[in-house]
C-alpha cells in the first residue's frame, strides 16, 4: 500500500498531484484565472487600473478644487511638494506646504512664485471646500485633503488660469476612463450582433454587411472624426456631448470585431452541436446566443481589453483637436489641448503631466490584454 501511495503516477495517492488534476477538472475560466495570475505585469496593471478607477469614482471628493475653481493670483504655479522637515531642520508629524510669494525671473523677467519659508500650512484630511454631489446624489462639501485659507496646495501646479492641475486630472479621469468602457460596450454589441448575423445567415445579408463594413473602414479616421463632430450642434450640454462622442467612437470601432465574429461563426455554424440544435428546431437567435457566442467568449474578453486603449487614445485625440469634450468640462485630452503651445512645454513642463496618465493607463490595459491573451491560449502553459 505504501508503494502505491508513493508512486509518482498515482494521482490520487499524492497531495502534490492535485494541481495536475485541477487542469483536467477545472473550468475554462478557472484555468484562465490561474494563468493570468502568473503574468506579473498584467497583475500589477490590474491593481493600477482598480486604483485609478477608484480615484475616478470618488473624483470630486479626492480633488481639492472643483472644475470652476481658479485663482488668478497663482497662474502657472509650479508643483508644490509636501514637506515633513522645515528649513530649520525641525520634523513635523503632519505634512505641510510653504506659502507662496511672487517674484520675477532674473533672466526672462516673467512672473514666478517662490516658497515663503516663513509661512507654513499643515495639510489636513477631510477639509471643507467647494460643494458638490458625490455620485451625483449626495450633497457635501468634504474633500480628502486641503489647507486652511489663505493657503493653497497645488500638488501638480496650476494652468494658465490658476486652476489646480491635480484636481483637473482627477476630475477629467471620469470622462477619459468612462467613455472607453461605454464605447467598447456599444461597439461590441454592434460587432457581435451584426457580425453574427453576417456569418450565420450568409448569402445576400453577408455580402451587404461586408460591403458596408468596407465603406466605413475605407474612410481615414481623422477626417471621419471631423465629419461626425461637425454634425454635433454647437454649445450643447456636457452630458449630450459625452453621449455624442461615445457614439462616434463606437460607430467607428465595431467593424473590426464584426469581421472576426463573422469568421468565427462561419467556422462554428457547421459543428455537430449547432446542427443538432437546428434539427431540434431551436430558433436561430437562440443558437447564436447560447451555442455560438459562448464558443469564443474568451477571445471576446481579450479583444475588449485590447480595444479600450484605442478608445482612450481616440477620445484624447478628439479632445486634443478640439472635436470632443470642451471646457469648462475637462478630460485628459482637453488638458493636453490646453498645453499644446510650445511656450507651455518649454516654460511650464508640468502641464504635460496628463500625458503621463494617458500613457500609463494605455500601457496598463495593453498589459492586461496580453495577460488575458496568454491565459486564453490553450496551448500556452
Amino acid at each position: 500500500m505504501k508503494t502505491i501511495l508513493n508512486n509518482p503516477f498515482n494521482y490520487l495517492g499524492r497531495r502534490k498531484a492535485k494541481p495536475h488534476l485541477e487542469e483536467y477538472y477545472s473550468s475554462q475560466w478557472r484555468l484562465m484565472v490561474r494563468k493570468f495570475k502568473k503574468h506579473k505585469l498584467a497583475r500589477v496593471s490590474l491593481y493600477f487600473l482598480v486604483a485609478i478607477y477608484a480615484v475616478a469614482l470618488f473624483a470630486p471628493f479626492i480633488a481639492p478644487q472643483g472644475l470652476t475653481s481658479y485663482d488668478s493670483q497663482y497662474i502657472n504655479t509650479a508643483p508644490m511638494t509636501l514637506k515633513w522637515v522645515d528649513s530649520e531642520g525641525k520634523f513635523h508629524l503632519r505634512p505641510f506646504v510653504y506659502g507662496l510669494k511672487s517674484g520675477r525671473d532674473p533672466v526672462t523677467l516673467r512672473k514666478i512664485y517662490v516658497r515663503d519659508t516663513e509661512v507654513k500650512y499643515p495639510v489636513k484630511l477631510f477639509v471643507e471646500g467647494e460643494s458638490y454631489k458625490l455620485f451625483g446624489l449626495i450633497p457635501t462639501n468634504k474633500h480628502l485633503f486641503g489647507v486652511d485659507n489663505p493657503g493653497k496646495v497645488f500638488l501638480l501646479g496650476t494652468d494658465g488660469m490658476g486652476r489646480d492641475l491635480f484636481s483637473r486630472i482627477v476630475l477629467g479621469s471620469r470622462i477619459s476612463l468612462s467613455i472607453p468602457l461605454v464605447g467598447v460596450t456599444i461597439s461590441f454589441l454592434l460587432g457581435i450582433v451584426i457580425g453574427g448575423i453576417s456569418g450565420y445567415f450568409g448569402g445576400l445579408i453577408d455580402s451587404t454587411i461586408q460591403r458596408l463594413i468596407e465603406v466605413i473602414r475605407s474612410f481615414p479616421t481623422l477626417p471621419l472624426w471631423m465629419a461626425l463632430s461637425a454634425a454635433i450642434p454647437p454649445r450643447i450640454p456636457v452630458v449630450q456631448m459625452y453621449f455624442y462622442i461615445t457614439i462616434i467612437l463606437a460607430f467607428i470601432d465595431w467593424t473590426g470585431l464584426a469581421r472576426v465574429v463573422r469568421s468565427k461563426f462561419i467556422s462554428l455554424k457547421n459543428e455537430d452541436y449547432v446542427m443538432a440544435a437546428k434539427i431540434s428546431g431551436v430558433r436561430s437567435m437562440k443558437i447564436i446566443r447560447v451555442h455560438l457566442v459562448p464558443g469564443f467568449i474568451s477571445y471576446l474578453v481579450v479583444a475588449a481589453t485590447l480595444a479600450i486603449p484605442s478608445m482612450i487614445l481616440g477620445e484624447t485625440a478628439m479632445s486634443f483637436l478640439g472635436l470632443g469634450i470642451r471646457s469648462p468640462a475637462t478630460s485628459w485630452g482637453v488638458l493636453l489641448q490646453e498645453a499644446q503651445q510650445i511656450e507651455n512645454v518649454a516654460l511650464y513642463p508640468w502641464k504635460l503631466i496628463p500625458l503621463g496618465t494617458v500613457i500609463l493607463t494605455v500601457l496598463a490595459f495593453n498589459f492586461i490584454g496580453d495577460g488575458l491573451r496568454d491565459a486564453a491560449d490553450p496551448y500556452k502553459k
